[in-house]
């Protein structure tokens, strides 16, 4: 089990972004809420479709649950189309991943 969040940082302690697709990186842990890669976005910052580009590289990645402050309508239908669940949350990426993994 592979949770992505996105997160303003690098730092597993980082608060979860606003900013779904947007967001400035991706922190995957595993299902024991341990940080396992960091993912710089590369689409951060440009034209339209970066929400079906999010989901399809954290699908590649193996992604199961991807958690943003924020998730716009064109990521939910992309995230869904793969099979990743979803969950919008605020606080920090390791608070966020700990009680996912809680739940599991």
């Amino acid at each position: 089990m592979k949770i992505a969040i996105a997160t303003v940082d690098k730092k597993e302690n980082a608060e979860i972004s606003e900013r779904g697709a947007r967001a400035y990186c991706y922190l995957i842990f595993n299902e024991k809420g341990e940080l396992i890669e960091t993912v710089s976005n590369p689409f951060a910052v440009g034209g339209g479709g970066a929400g079906f580009a999010v989901a399809k590289m954290l699908a590649d990645k193996g992604v199961d649950i991807f958690v943003a402050g924020v998730i716009g309508g064109n990521m939910v239908g992309a995230l869904e189309e793969r099979g990743i669940k979803y969950r919008e949350k605020t606080g920090t990426a390791k608070q966020a991943a700990q009680e996912i993994a809680g739940d599991l």
